[in-house]
């Protein structure tokens, strides 16, 4: 023991900062090099995207990367060639909407799955949470038919309302909520806390980097939201950007410069809420990943 202690003292520099080895040097650099290759290649679709949308037509299949001739007006053609702007709205609204309601049910529910005691509470949730392994065709009919009953079809409720309640965003606060030490509730309890108040001014803001993981998750998802709002939907005012992006691509041609043109426009909300809640993303996905 007192050979290994010497060596590793040998191996520190001043200050007692531990020296690297030149193959754990070489071995960081490759871990980066290797990642620099993997995101620049994910990224080639993107700036082939950016790439298409400045292109005029007739040089979509000309093999070119960058284009011969830049045709910024593919951009403001969008917006004169469809209600790009309703349907922008359309999106950001219905998905704003989704994501506060399931961040809202998904709370209180992870908090009851998680800090409260009550029978059969286990059993519940791995009910609930068997609820994942049901596709979603599945129950397409169904819902389609008590939607219809409840003359909710073509409506901004119908978008909104089914979206509101998810068994995997309660599986994921829960799994968070774990990590958060139980004698906190006891000490709210003995300060006279009742149960919302512990969720709600304690459970809540420790819980924040979760929820807001939930929340990105939530967004991307309903803004991106293709086969339910095509099939739910029949007026064109009441389209989402995903629908309305098919006028682009039909039986009488596709007009890939302005589909490009317009995705790219449509991607803006999504890079925004990522860089902005990026930290937020990474912690949250760190504690809640492991029980505490």
């Amino acid at each position: 023991m007192a050979t290994d202690y010497l060596e590793e003292k040998e191996q520190r520099g001043p200050g007692g900062v531990r020296k690297r080895t030149p193959m754990a040097i070489a071995m960081t650099i490759g871990s980066y090099v290797i990642l620099t290759i993997a995101a620049f290649g994910m990224m080639i679709p993107f700036f082939w995207m950016l790439a298409t949308s400045l292109k005029p037509l007739s040089e979509v299949q000309s093999g070119h990367f960058l284009p011969q001739v830049w045709k910024f007006s593919n951009y403001s053609e969008v917006l004169t060639t469809i209600a790009f702007g309703r349907y922008y709205f359309n999106s950001v609204f219905v998905a704003l909407w989704v994501t506060f309601g399931q961040v809202i049910t998904s709370a209180a529910a992870a908090y009851a799955f998680s800090r409260l005691r009550w029978k059969w509470r286990d059993r519940v949730f791995l009910m609930y949470l068997g609820t994942l392994m049901v596709p979603g065709l599945v129950t397409l009919i169904p819902n389609y038919w008590m939607l219809t009953e409840l003359r909710l079809i073509n409506t901004y409720t119908v978008l909104i309302l089914p979206a509101c309640f998810s068994a995997y965003g309660t599986f994921l606060l829960r799994q968070f909520m774990l990590t958060i030490p139980q004698s906190l509730d006891e000490a709210a309890e003995i300060d006279g806390a009742s149960h919302w108040q512990i969720f709600w001014d304690v459970i809540m803001p420790l819980a924040r980097p979760g929820v807001i993981v939930l929340a990105i998750f939530t967004f991307m998802g309903t803004y991106q939201s293709f086969f339910w709002p095509l099939v739910m939907i029949k007026d064109d005012y009441l389209r989402t950007l995903p629908i309305g992006l098919l006028y682009f691509d039909s039986s009488y041609g596709r007009e890939t410069t302005l589909l490009m043109a317009a995705s790219v426009m449509a991607m803006i909300p999504l890079i925004v809420l990522f860089v902005v809640g990026q930290r937020f993303f990474v912690k949250g996905i760190q504690l809640g990943a492991v029980k505490g």
